[in-house]
């Protein structure tokens, strides 16, 4: 193996995703912004949900924003799905896994919050579903996907499509799209 050319390939495709991600990703992502911003000031919270490596980035943006991102500041609500042991096996048993977020969208969700489903294929059944329950539920149905969007394409509203076949670097711009809606809703929320 060639440590060096390797290393480099790996820097030179995550650059060229940050810029194709950043023109593809913009007018989305101001969308999703102003949905958040406003389902936050009417009492709304921010519902985040995916499998894998995407239900440990859900996991990592709610706290962002019940905690903290930058600075000390009033806490956001928002919620990762992915958490609770019980309800995600009892949902998986009883309901199929293609049901545990949908279930739980159902139980806590209230219209004017925002769902924000990630799925790096755009096609995961049990974030399908659950952006669907959302639309019917008057919940935003966000999504963070990647390569064509998937099944997501006219389910999710807004979506933001990382335009990489690449899993790796999809996930990597998830995150960073994922922080950045953190620390645009402390500036837009006036937070800091």
């Amino acid at each position: 193996m060639d440590i060096d050319a390797f290393y480099n390939n790996e820097f030179s495709e995550h650059t060229d995703v940050v810029q194709k991600t950043r023109d593809a990703c913009a007018a989305s992502f101001a969308i999703l912004l102003e949905r958040a911003a406003e389902s936050v000031r009417h009492g709304g919270k921010i519902i985040f949900f995916g499998n894998g490596g995407s239900a440990a980035d859900c996991q990592h943006l709610a706290t962002e924003l019940t905690i903290r991102y930058k600075t000390d500041r009033t806490p956001i609500a928002a919620i990762a799905l992915t958490t609770d042991s019980s309800a995600l096996t009892a949902g998986g048993n009883d309901l199929g896994f293609e049901n545990i977020f949908s279930r739980q969208i159902e139980a806590l969700g209230k219209p004017g919050d925002v769902a924000i489903g990630i799925s790096t294929s755009g096609n995961s059944e049990n974030v399908i579903r659950a952006l669907n329950v959302a639309k019917s539920l008057d919940i935003v149905p966000a999504a963070l996907g990647g390569k064509d969007g998937g099944k997501l394409v006219g389910i999710a509203d807004p979506f933001l499509i990382v335009p990489s076949d690449t899993t790796a670097r999809i996930q990597e711009m998830h995150i960073m799209l994922g922080q950045m809606l953190c620390g645009a809703l402390e500036i837009e929320l006036g937070l800091v």
